[in-house]
């Protein structure tokens, strides 16, 4: 291993195509049926290997791209990248010194899976750049107790995410996925909007064939996405509902929720749509907006 090796691990969004959540199990966990895509939009982790014996470093800030920028006041110990490095120590054994900077661009609390990204991303670069030869299925069990979007987030690409986020079936990417971003000023609290899906819906069941068909169609059409959150959220957060009627207003398209929220999405045809509703939207709405496509998650980069 070179001490000196810096190397960069990219942590792209999650879209949740499909969401279908069920009732509460007697731990309190909610069983999922999900399409999850990785999206273009990503924040970008750097690693460098430190002296054994070295303390560990962490710096977390925003990039200078980023279009919703919160405070970063979260305890580094409760930070997804962190907690995952600490996984990965306990689970070799021994200490692994880092010097951490993410530079992120995903929203906080946005529903794009951001902190659960930075997680997935911490596990594949700790295993290249300690060269720790863990498989694919250990570093998913691993990320299976950080978070329910963690192991997707290994991989990224598009599966069938079910269980509570530990089963994964591949499912293909569609082609010429292009969606537009839209990050609202508004707080959807995931325990919040799962404790109001609870109060609105209480024996809730999981759709898993309803997941399953929306992910083989040829072609995803833009109502056809669904999520069992998008109500709760509104009702967590009240101005999104009229920010998503404004949205499809604005597009001719219906408008979606990611994730528990905030973050709206639509689906549009290609990328020059996309930059032409995207100025139309900011100019209407006031709000930032990101064109996407969907990606697979890029290979770690050695930056020196």
């Amino acid at each position: 291993m070179n001490q000196r090796r810096t190397i960069c691990a990219f942590a792209p969004a999650k879209l949740n195509l499909a969401l279908s959540v069920g009732a509460p199990n007697a731990q309190r966990m909610h069983p999922i049926a999900s399409w999850m895509v990785t999206v273009s939009l990503h924040d970008e982790l750097f690693l460098e290997a430190l002296e054994p014996n070295s303390f560990s470093l962490y710096a977390i800030i925003w990039h200078k791209d980023a279009r919703r920028k919160s405070e970063i006041d979260w305890s580094i110990t409760k930070d997804l990248a962190v907690r995952a490095h600490l996984a990965v120590e306990e689970h070799v054994g021994r200490k692994l010194p880092i010097k951490m900077r993410l530079e992120k661009r995903i929203p906080v609390g946005g529903g794009l899976g951001g902190g659960s990204s930075n997680a997935a991303a911490m596990l594949r670069a700790l295993n290249e750049l300690f060269d720790l030869k863990l498989s694919r299925e250990t570093l998913r069990d691993i990320a299976a107790r950080l978070g329910s979007d963690v192991p997707f987030l290994i991989d990224g690409g598009s599966a069938i995410v079910t269980g509570l986020g530990e089963q994964l079936e591949p499912a293909p990417l569609p082609e010429n996925l292009h969606a537009l971003l839209v990050f609202p000023d508004a707080a959807c609290p995931t325990g919040a909007v799962y404790q109001t899906l609870d109060q609105l819906r209480p024996h809730g069941a999981v759709e898993t064939d309803r997941v399953r068909a929306l992910s083989v169609m040829p072609n995803i059409a833009h109502d056809a996405p669904f999520n069992d959150l998008a109500h709760p959220a509104c009702e967590v957060a009240p101005k999104l509902r009229g920010e998503l009627e404004e949205l499809a207003e604005l597009t001719d398209r219906v408008a979606h929720v990611s994730g528990s929220g905030s973050t709206l999405f639509v689906l549009v045809a290609s990328a020059l749509e996309a930059e032409i509703l995207a100025t139309a939207i900011e100019k209407q709405m006031g709000l930032p907006v990101i064109a996407v496509e969907g990606v697979h998650t890029p290979a770690i980069q050695s930056v020196k």
